[in-house]
């Protein structure tokens, strides 16, 4: 089973994060976010996104929507800034504590960009950030060279798929797919239409519960939670039927 990872764009909406002649983060986080989980999509990984548009979350709303999810790891993008243009630039993953597997794998997607080519500004404790304190599973927040540096934008732009290969190439080393854990997850509707799935899907979502659609050709099964024991699924399970769902356990 390969592990889900839920990938965060930092800032968005009206939060524009760091700006530069123009240049804001928030769309930089975006596009590296898009282009990095449509590449660990093709090698195998499960991939949620906090955002795929331009909208405003708190970082404490990142973090509950990270942990409804039941993703195995989260990983959050950013572009640094320093007070002078010019004067900083390199790679940096942030982490709540050192010493644990968030530090392991920001470690080894930080090596990767170095090899690409950015400063190496290793990996730091943050314990203050909310997005890597509140986040219930191994949380890493990538600092991808500084949005005020031209040098490191030049390498954000001209090299952008390499950049995006680096990342995905440090997660793969740090997150191998047959290391990932298994996840049991509660099927509560079976469709040949899509729309009827995703109306399912929504309604279960008003409710407050993490819900993901997959395919099974010719149908497409609507399946609630991401649950870590069998028997927590079985307890999802059991409050699911006394809300009127057709339930069935299933392995993700």
């Amino acid at each position: 089973m390969a592990a889900t990872i839920i990938l965060d764009a930092g800032h968005g909406g009206y939060d524009n994060g760091a700006s530069y002649q123009g240049r804001k983060e928030k769309d930089d986080t975006l596009r590296v976010t898009l282009a990095v989980g449509q590449k660990l999509e093709d090698a195998g990984y499960n991939v949620l996104y906090t955002r795929t548009t331009d909208r405003y979350d708190s970082p404490i709303e990142k973090a509950n929507i990270a942990n409804r999810s039941g993703a195995d790891y989260f990983i959050s993008f950013h572009r640094n800034s320093g007070i002078t243009p010019n004067t900083y630039n390199g790679t940096q993953a942030l982490v709540y504590a050192a010493d644990t597997e968030a530090a392991r794998v920001g470690e080894d997607i930080n090596q990767k960009l170095v090899d690409f080519g950015f400063k190496d500004l290793g990996v730091v404790e943050r314990p203050g950030l909310v997005v890597l304190r509140r986040t219930q599973m191994p949380a890493v927040l990538m600092e991808l060279g500084f949005i005020n540096h031209d040098m490191d934008n030049q390498m954000f732009d001209e090299r952008f798929d390499e950049m995006v290969d680096a990342i995905v190439g440090g997660v793969e080393q740090a997150i191998p797919l047959e290391n990932t854990p298994k996840r049991y997850g509660v099927q509560v509707g079976l469709f040949r239409h899509e729309s009827n799935a995703q109306y399912l899907k929504e309604q279960l979502e008003s409710q407050g519960y993490f819900v993901a659609l997959r395919e099974d050709d010719p149908y497409i099964a609507v399946i609630v939670g991401r649950e870590p024991t069998l028997e927590e699924a079985k307890s999802l399970q059991d409050q699911l039927r006394q809300e009127g769902y057709d339930t069935l356990v299933v392995t993700l």
